[in-house]
């Protein structure tokens, strides 16, 4: 038996809970184009997604570490993979459109600059007086405008849904700008799922890969109360060398303790509320995936740590500086003389303004290309 579309969507019908939204019920797209035979509409945006270019360049994009620091930190895209599998995990657990949830997060972090947030800070300085930069904003115009890859529209032509998941996501370090999504509702429970499991993700693989770069006090560390929990469970001691199947044990118990806290959180939430429908998800008055109250108190404590102990360690200041230093002389060279844009990208002058195509194209670069491309433009030893 072949499963088709309208057979999926049936299935979508039967299985997901009241408030999960249904491909079958999509607003729809901007530019009308014949459905998939093969294929509901959330699961075809998430296959657009993957195929894209931006999609391949997170590979080589920083998420803490810049790529030469080794081969085995977390890069933007094994981020992204991260978050899609919690999300899937989570929407699984409540009930909700795993496909849409996936498309969400496998989008959220496209228009991330090279070098992570260091490259943003210093895009968004670079921008003032331009309409800023924000990479949520700028995944957006990714796959509603900068994805070059079908004949009758620009972008990737998604569902409303998807779209919507994407512009309102938000974390400690994403903010939204949904005004023409309804901004007076919240997100969708798929597009809040996407939320939280990035803010695990990055919480998790942050820590692991802080360990493994020997970057923490283990004696402060020890002061969290999340982490003592943890070291009691898997019956590993300070004093001890922290061997790697250990590290990985203790990951994953946090993996595990913050998906179950928020499955068990936000389904009494939802019991609670009575939330029978996407209309009161997004009608509520504060977003129903989240951690219980005492969880969220462990949760902020890690995050304090990693704030002071790896996103403030003196290596990785360095690089973030380095980084600004590379994106602003970039920046500003193009600025001065357009004429060192590449072609296809000066081309594109006859449609935008200056400073946003220059955005769009540094934007767009992994690190290995936005340094090749600073050496091209300042080493006068190396052919441009």
């Amino acid at each position: 038996m072949i499963y088709k579309r309208k057979k999926l969507e049936e299935i979508e019908q039967m299985a997901l809970a009241s408030y999960g939204l249904k491909s079958a019920n999509s607003r729809g797209r901007v530019y009308p184009e014949k459905e998939s035979e093969s294929r509901p509409a959330f699961e075809r945006d998430r296959d657009r997604i993957i195929h894209t270019t931006a999609f391949r360049r997170l590979e080589y994009k920083t998420q803490v570490f810049v790529y030469y620091e080794g081969d085995h930190y977390r890069t933007r895209l094994t981020h992204t993979l991260e978050v899609a599998q919690l999300g899937r995990s989570l929407a699984r657990g409540l009930g909700c459109n795993e496909e849409l949830t996936e498309a969400i997060c496998l989008a959220h972090d496209l228009g991330h600059p090279p070098f992570g947030h260091a490259g943003e800070y210093a895009l968004n300085a670079l921008m003032a007086g331009h309409g800023g930069f924000n990479h949520n904003t700028q995944s957006y115009r990714i796959v509603t405008q900068l994805e070059e890859r079908y004949r009758d529209f620009p972008g990737l032509n998604l569902t409303y849904e998807t779209r919507e998941g994407m512009i309102k996501h938000e974390t400690d370090y994403d903010k939204s700008d949904a005004q023409a999504y309804e901004p007076d509702k919240r997100g969708s429970l798929e597009a809040q799922i996407a939320n939280l499991a990035d803010e695990i993700a990055y919480n998790a693989h942050d820590l692991d890969d802080g360990l493994r770069a020997g970057m923490f006090d283990m004696a402060a560390l020890d002061e969290l109360t999340l982490w003592h929990e943890l070291k009691e469970i898997v019956g590993w001691q300070s004093e001890r060398p922290l061997p790697n199947i250990t590290r990985h044990e203790l990951i994953r118990e946090l993996i595990g303790q913050s998906v179950m806290n928020v499955l068990e959180t936000t389904g009494q939430k939802l019991i609670e509320h009575n939330i029978d429908s996407p209309e009161k998800v997004q009608t509520h008055p504060e977003n129903l995936v989240s951690y219980s109250p005492e969880f969220k108190t462990k949760v902020r404590q890690l995050k304090r740590f990693l704030l002071d102990s790896m996103y403030h360690h003196y290596r990785l200041i360095r690089m973030q500086t380095k980084a600004e230093r590379f994106v602003t002389g970039l920046f500003e060279a193009y600025a001065t003389e357009p004429n060192m844009l590449p072609t296809e990208v000066k081309n594109k002058l006859n449609h935008a303004p200056l400073h946003r195509v220059i955005t769009d194209y540094i934007a767009g670069m992994t690190d290995r290309y936005a340094l090749d491309e600073w050496e091209k433009l300042f080493d006068p030893y190396r052919r441009a």
